[in-house]
């Protein structure tokens, strides 16, 4: 009977443990659904998968991604699963160290603790690479750690639009929200920042001259003929398979990056649901250039 009773608190504990650690191969679908953490592999210069290294262009500065592989003394090999819960949705790692908010963890906020996990347990699956991270070369006060506390009090939460009340119940559109919003984090290249690198309200989605490495980001809300207000449902999901647009141009850079690792694998049905949400967001009149400086009309 003893042996019996410790059979079974052994089965309890190791479902338990299991159920902590997550499912990898599920975390590898959400993986993808964050654009494949491009940022994180450096590979132009041939990095390795997910060591870091690369360098990310801002107007504050250049940022160099982290080592996000499971090496225990470069990577994050040593965090346990609040460690990478309280990075991803707070901006703090472990010891309490503020984390700058080039990391979209004001998006990721929004994330589901299981998908999290599971996340975490496919990062953890991925060979760990000794690398150590970069010095980032930024010039103060945005390099200063100190005041990024004060920068999210001011910052956060993400604002996102309301959903318009006949889209609110359609299951389509709520997960086209969580995967724009969440998951693929959009609004942190597509939205336009103010001086504290906070992103700018009101123009949600409505482009960049300054995004991520120093690309353009386009406007993508549902406005014509500045955003996607041309394009059929049909032209995004196409898009985010195949990196072509409906006048058969490609795009390029870390949007390129993030369909080939990332976006390109996800399910037919999720990408008819960000189609289906970017078609509820308010239109924005914003046209984006480099020469346009984050400038623009609502």
């Amino acid at each position: 009977m003893r042996l019996f009773a410790c059979l079974l608190l052994f089965a309890l504990f190791a479902s338990v443990s299991a159920l902590a650690e997550g499912d990898a191969t599920r975390g590898e679908y959400l993986y993808r659904a964050a654009g494949g953490c491009g940022c994180h592999t450096d590979r132009a210069g041939g990095g390795a998968e997910l060591a870091g290294g690369r360098a990310m262009k801002t107007p504050f500065g250049t940022f160099y991604s982290t080592n996000i592989t499971a090496d225990a003394e470069t990577g994050i090999g040593r965090w346990s699963d609040e460690d990478f819960i309280a990075a991803m949705t707070r901006g703090v790692a472990p010891h309490g160290r503020h984390l700058f908010p080039v990391f979209p963890y004001p998006s990721f906020a929004g994330m589901t603790r299981a998908d999290l996990l599971d996340l975490k347990a496919y990062l953890f699956a991925q060979p760990a690479v000794r690398q150590p991270n970069r010095p980032h070369e930024v010039w103060p006060p945005f390099g200063w750690r100190w005041p990024l506390p004060v920068w999210k009090w001011l910052n956060l939460p993400l604002s996102v639009p309301t959903l318009p009340p006949a889209r609110r119940d359609d299951p389509l559109v709520a997960r086209g929200s969580y995967l724009v919003n969440a998951l693929g984090h959009c609004a942190e290249c597509h939205t336009p920042r103010n001086l504290m690198g906070g992103l700018r309200n009101g123009l949600f989605l409505a482009g960049s001259s300054d995004g991520p490495e120093g690309e353009l980001a386009p406007n993508i809300t549902p406005h014509k003929p500045t955003g996607l207000g041309g394009w059929s449902a049909r032209d995004i999901t196409w898009l985010l398979e195949s990196g072509f647009k409906p006048d058969g141009d490609d795009v390029q850079g870390l949007m390129a990056e993030s369909i080939e690792h990332g976006y390109g694998h996800l399910t037919l049905q999720d990408r008819d649901a960000i189609a289906a949400y970017l078609g509820t967001i308010p239109a924005v009149d914003r046209k984006v250039s480099k020469s346009s400086k984050n400038k623009g009309r609502k």
